[in-house]
């Protein structure tokens, strides 16, 4: 392998657990200081939490919803350009023909939108004695699939809850994906059972590298976030992990170790095609 292909096959990836207030010029203002911070110390793929603009909640969609491009976005655009660097942007609500989506939007590093991903799987989920939330009550769905392209490897992108289905991993993995990032607000519930084990699984699964960003925990705060935004190689280690306070977490993400993972397991190759299948029915799927 060539020096430059080397070079190629491994770039930093940052993941920001940020603290997230009820005023959002302080949310966007603390984003843009950390990515800044994240840039500045090699990354060149930045990662922010799910709705980093505003506080999680039913009861905040509305509130602090914009449309896209807007105000959350254009900062992100500016702060993607201004650092040379991917930003995935965690999520926000937005506003869209009179219907709220929970939507990630990613921009390169000329400050232009690559790609805008709506949470396909809305967390209604009833817990008795300890949590019930239904997003369905405000959120609508996103309908399609989302991946994007880097000089690095291709990415594919879920938001939260959508981490708990295996199929949309496996169908970004068969597309060429060799990172997943999903931005996440796991809870004090389910985040210390399965935060982490769904995470490993879906890396282990699929031979890929998976990350989260979650917001940094609040204990004050109507939704308390469990944090601990984490990186997972391809054998299923967590690489890079953070607390529950606000910090910035890196990883070296290296794709030649991937591909020897994928080279000495072989299950691709070993998948029985002629016994199952999972397939995408979706009309739309943003490359």
């Amino acid at each position: 392998m060539s020096s430059a292909a080397k070079a190629m096959s491994k770039f930093r990836l940052a993941v920001i657990q940020l603290h997230v207030t009820s005023v959002k010029a302080e949310n966007l203002s603390r984003a843009r200081k950390l990515v800044k911070e994240a840039a500045g110390k090699g990354s060149q793929l930045v990662l922010l939490p799910e709705c980093f603009n505003s506080p999680y909640g039913t009861s905040f969609f509305s509130q602090y919803a914009e449309r896209i491009p807007g105000e959350s976005t254009q900062m992100l655009s500016e702060t993607a350009k201004e650092n040379k660097v991917y930003l995935v942007g965690g999520s926000i609500p937005e506003e869209d023909g009179g219907k709220l989506y929970n939507s990630c939007t990613v921009f390169g590093p000329d400050g232009e939108l690559i790609l805008k991903h709506r949470k396909i799987h809305l967390f209604d989920i009833d817990i008795p004695g300890k949590i019930r939330f239904q997003e369905s009550e405000t959120l609508s769905p996103g309908s399609s699939l989302s991946t994007f392209q880097t000089p690095f490897c291709k990415v594919g992108v879920g938001i939260c809850y959508d981490m708990r289905f295996a199929e949309l991993a496996q169908l970004y993995s068969r597309r060429g994906c060799e990172l997943l990032v999903y931005p996440g607000a796991f809870n004090m519930t389910t985040g210390p059972a399965h935060w982490e084990l769904l995470q490993r699984g879906r890396a282990l699964d699929n031979q890929v590298y998976v990350a989260t960003a979650s917001p940094a925990r609040d204990e004050t705060s109507s939704y308390v976030a469990w944090g601990h935004s984490t990186v997972v190689n391809p054998w299923g280690e967590v690489v890079s992990k953070a607390g529950p306070e606000e910090a910035v977490i890196y990883a070296d993400v290296d794709l030649q170790y991937l591909a020897d993972i994928r080279q000495q397991i072989p299950v691709t190759a070993q998948r029985r095609d002629d016994l199952y299948a999972v397939t995408s029915t979706a009309t739309s799927v943003p490359k």
